[in-house]
């Protein structure tokens, strides 16, 4: 496993808005600095929601990656790459099916949720029940440490790693287990006797520190070849070989962006601002915002937080405009459109780097298309290793 490896990816089904932005995007252009990432187009997720309407599919792909370089992604930084084109995700998701109990699928929370937001659709397909361990296939294939989610997500989380879990129990085992293990103890050197010590430590007494110090040999052995250093993860434990690591989630602010009318801003409430949406339509669509239905004339003062227009200003607004917002609206010295152009113009500016690193790849989509050719390939060599166990583990390697 790769502690510092980050996965994640969304859906091409439609323009990206200033949610996904605020909500994701502008997480993965921090992240890219400091940990190895991996940021997927998830069309095969798609398709467990849009299976009646493809096309959509394909139209965004380039759509999305160009949104995701616009607001900073950096290919020689990230790996971007098109899920589907790596066929080692379905070939694991396939694998993994043949071991993970139904009722662990039935039971993800969101499962139910979906079925009763999305009623209008027929969600009655094993893809929809599995998309859980499709999105656990996509995190495994990478042996990734961290998965950006916000906290509704840490359910999909906890699935993954009950399923690496199960997976690690039942073909972690090989024949010789043991005398590999010890025969890696030895390459440790003079810390062996020390390895040795706190496994016992912590089979033994349970002791939790004991473990962590024996991590710390192993992190700091440069004699080990990986395939001898998940051994002896999984001996120190008391398992098997860890084919499959655990990852952990990696909480994320939710996003506080708010749409058009103040709720969250969602493309099926129709009240979005694309990424890249042109300066003249973000005017008329902020100046046509509802604002405190209290505000009947411009000499009606008004209540700050009762407005949409307000939930924006916490996004997008320093101390001081606040500051003149509430003391202008509270005592009608300002009118609702004097109110909007501080958030007009703070969009705009946000907006307008977007449209200048995306200026370049809409003037040549080879560029794009070069770019999800190199993801494609970084990404399948690593994931092609960790088939390569998986098969063997599972009897498949001949």
């Amino acid at each position: 496993m790769s502690a510092n490896r980050i996965l994640s990816g969304m859906r091409p089904t439609g323009s990206l808005h200033l949610g996904h932005y605020h909500g994701v995007i502008k997480n993965w252009v921090e992240l890219q600095h400091s940990h190895e990432c991996f940021f997927m187009v998830a069309d095969w997720h798609a398709l467990t929601t849009n299976f009646d309407d493809v096309s959509i599919i394909g139209k965004s792909i380039d759509e999305m990656v160009i949104d995701w370089l616009a607001s900073g992604v950096d290919p020689e930084k990230s790996t971007v790459f098109v899920q589907s084109k790596v066929p080692q995700h379905a070939e694991l998701h396939l694998a993994l099916s043949m071991v993970t109990p139904l009722s662990w699928l039935e039971r993800v929370p969101t499962y139910k949720d979906q079925m009763e937001k999305l009623s209008h659709k027929d969600l009655t397909t094993y893809g929809f029940l599995g998309y859980p361990l499709l999105q656990a296939a996509d995190i495994l294939v990478y042996k990734a440490g961290l998965v950006p989610v916000g906290e509704d997500q840490v359910p999909h989380i906890e699935l993954t790693r009950e399923v690496a879990r199960r997976f690690n129990h039942m073909f972690g085992r090989e024949p010789n287990f043991e005398e590999l293990a010890r025969a890696a103890v030895k390459k440790i050197g003079k810390a062996g006797k020390d390895f040795d010590r706190l496994r016992t430590a912590y089979l033994q007494d349970g002791d939790a520190g004991a473990l962590e110090k024996a991590r710390e040999i192993l992190a700091a052995s440069q004699n080990l070849g990986a395939a001898d250093r998940e051994r002896l993860h999984g001996w120190l434990e008391n398992k098997g070989k860890t084919i499959l690591p655990e990852c952990e989630a990696k909480l994320t602010a939710a996003s506080k962006m708010p749409g058009l009318d103040g709720q969250k801003m969602s493309k099926s409430y129709g009240n979005t601002i694309t990424m890249r949406e042109a300066p003249e339509t973000v005017s008329k669509k902020i100046r046509g915002m509802p604002t405190d239905p209290a505000r009947v004339r411009r000499t009606d003062p008004g209540t700050p937080s009762l407005c949409p227009v307000w939930q924006l200003h916490e996004v997008y607004s320093d101390g001081e405009t606040k500051e003149w917002v509430k003391a202008g609206c509270t005592s009608a010295g300002i009118g609702c459109l004097d109110c909007k152009q501080p958030v007009i113009d703070a969009v705009v500016r946000e907006q307008q780097p977007m449209f200048e690193r995306a200026e370049k790849y809409l003037a040549n989509p080879k560029l794009v298309a070069e770019i999800l050719a190199d993801g494609n390939a970084r990404a399948e060599k690593v994931a092609r290793e960790t088939m390569n166990d998986v098969r063997a583990a599972m009897g498949l390697g001949y």
